[in-house]
């Protein structure tokens, strides 16, 4: 990206090239370069272009003598004054076509930049080439490297969350899940970003909570690198020799390297018993039919029985029972407020708001809510979970 702002009432500057103004042979005005880098970024990994305007320059200047770059900057045999010039002075630092490149702080440059734009501005003073030259740049990802610092921070220093335990936190793994529930079926683009923060956020403050474990200690990359080795293993249609062209292969696959992996007894194992109940009839109904195993309904009377033939008939043709009854709840919940006169807004008829509407859904609910949060679970990836 190059901001040039070329010199009011100088016409021969506009005729000048880019290698004269580098140069500097004409003894022209001269170019000031603002190197950017990310903190994201190990110092010392910058751009072929940022290296070159480094070793080509007159003057380097950072105003930070602790700026992370700046050891291997000198490292690399260049100078690096610290220096905090004023804008004018920047200016001066150009004159007779010198080149000065200034290292930007994690905070940026704002006074330098705004003092330059000012006298740009007032058509006064004969200006240098500006050029912003971003020397590092953030790769997609990037700012889980924030989130990672971030509660790094917050479990050292807040009272609350440094005493959190997994235990203490895992009520606010099941609304944090509900929640995301709820925004993907509600269609909220908004709400599904937040949601899904919030319980990424459960990730990271667990896998935090568990390196202070002095007997089993382990970080979020330990946590990264086991799904990443999962996920390849998984996919060798993707990441190995095997191929797959119909997502029913690509099923096979998934089913065959979790088999190898888990080495399981019984189709039963690893299918969590404290999840509801009809999405728990529905998932052992997957695991005995994937596995090929005709087991009849065990014999008895009541509602629960009728409720688990239900499920069981609902997995049998492909729909989700627990996503089923929860949009048949949400539509009994519409009769219920329409009967009581209150519109989508959840006002009454006469346009008031009641006074502890909504109170049973949100007693207790921001609590500690994005502070505490557990861990997400892998099961559920495809049919059959992880």
């Amino acid at each position: 990206m190059n901001a040039t702002s070329e010199p009011t009432g100088a016409a021969q500057d506009s005729e000048r090239t880019a290698a004269d103004v580098t140069a500097g042979g004409d003894g022209g005005a001269g170019r000031v370069v603002l190197l950017t880098t990310s903190h994201r970024v190990a110092p010392g990994l910058l751009s072929w272009q940022a290296w070159q305007a480094l070793h080509g320059a007159d003057r380097v200047l950072c105003s930070d003598g602790a700026h992370p770059q700046v050891p291997y900057l000198r490292e690399a045999g260049i100078g690096v004054d610290e220096e905090s010039p004023t804008a004018r002075e920047l200016v001066d630092a150009c004159a007779g076509g010198r080149t000065v490149v200034v290292v930007a702080t994690g905070e940026g440059e704002s006074r330098l930049t705004d003092g330059l734009a000012g006298l740009a501005g007032s058509g006064r003073i004969r200006m240098p080439d500006l050029e912003l030259l971003p020397a590092s740049y953030d790769l997609p990802g990037a700012r889980l490297l924030d989130l990672v610092q971030v509660m790094d921070r917050i479990r050292a220093e807040c009272p609350w969350s440094s005493r959190q335990t997994h235990e203490g936190l895992a009520k606010y793994g099941l609304e944090e899940a509900y929640e995301l529930v709820e925004a993907i079926e509600e269609g909220d683009r908004d709400e599904l970003r937040e949601e899904l923060g919030d319980v990424l956020l459960q990730v990271v403050f667990h896998s935090r909570i568990a390196e202070d474990d002095q007997e089993a200690p382990f970080s979020i990359d330990d946590v990264a690198g086991g799904i990443v080795a999962k996920l390849i293993h998984r996919h060798p249609h993707v990441f190995g020799d095997e191929t797959a062209t119909t997502p029913e292969e690509v099923k096979e696959h998934w089913l065959r390297t979790k088999a190898e992996e888990k080495r399981r007894t019984s189709v039963t194992q690893g299918v969590p018993l404290g999840q509801p109940g009809l999405a728990l009839s529905a998932k052992l109904s997957s695991r005995a039919r994937t596995a090929g195993l005709d087991v009849p309904l065990p014999a008895g009377e009541g509602v629960g029985y009728e409720l688990l033939a239900m499920a069981v008939r609902a997995e049998a043709e492909g729909v989700d029972p627990e996503a089923a009854l929860r949009a048949a709840a949400r539509a009994y919940r519409d009769a219920i407020r329409g009967a009581e006169g209150f519109t989508e807004a959840g006002r009454d008829a006469e346009g008031q708001m009641h006074d502890g509407e909504g109170e049973d859904e949100g007693e207790g609910k921001d609590e500690g809510k994005d502070e505490g949060k557990d861990e997400g679970k892998d099961e559920g990836k495809d049919e059959d979970g992880a």
